[in-house]
């Protein structure tokens, strides 16, 4: 599994052909912040879901400080994910390191 920071997270949605970013929170937190694109899949949901996602894509696993992120990307990745990214620090991350005006929680 890789690991990616939020910053480089912003610098690789910048590219061109954007990743698959898997949110994998709650809806409570959902509803508090989420960054633009992404799929949502509750980390309770991730095992009846997962025929949603396409195991060659790349994709990066969010949630709030990268914890849950990092135990679905590693179950994704047993599971014959090609390309699993985390999102190191998560959603906190992001709003702290490149988007100041995303609300923290």
């Amino acid at each position: 599994m890789h690991h990616l920071t939020a910053r480089q997270l912003k610098e690789r949605l910048e590219q061109g052909e954007p990743p698959v970013l898997l949110d994998v929170r709650e809806a409570w937190e959902m509803a508090r912040c989420q960054l633009p694109g992404t799929i949502w899949i509750p980390m309770g949901q991730i095992m009846a879901r997962m025929n949603e996602l396409d195991k060659k894509r790349e994709t990066i696993v969010v949630c709030h400080h990268g914890i849950r992120s990092w135990q679905v990307a590693k179950y994704l990745e047993h599971e014959g994910f090609e390309n699993v990214i985390n999102l190191t620090g998560g959603i906190d991350a992001w709003a702290k390191e490149v988007d100041p005006a995303m609300p923290l929680y």
